[in-house]
């Protein structure tokens, strides 16, 4: 880690190396924590799309909407997660 040299208060510098070691990337987030005297830096979790019930314009029936981005969840990866249910 690198002194502040004109960084705002707050801000953390890791060298490069270390960064993609670890799969970071300059400007990612990360939460610190005080664990037995040390400083634990880990990264903070983007927040999940907020699902939300919605009519399907084409069927009229209510259906799940995570928004854009979100991940495609179909038919044949829904039957898979059940087949184990009881």
């Amino acid at each position: 880690m690198y002194a502040n040299r004109g960084l705002r208060e707050g801000k953390v510098v890791l060298p490069a190396s270390l960064r993609r070691r670890l799969g970071r990337k300059q400007g990612d987030r990360l939460n610190a924590e005080v664990k037995s005297g040390n400083i634990v830096l880990t990264p903070k979790r983007k927040a999940l799309p907020k699902a939300r019930i919605i009519k399907d314009p084409l069927t009229g029936f209510p259906i799940s909407d995570s928004g854009k981005g979100a991940p495609v969840l179909t038919s044949e990866m829904l039957a898979e997660m059940l087949a184990d249910f009881p």
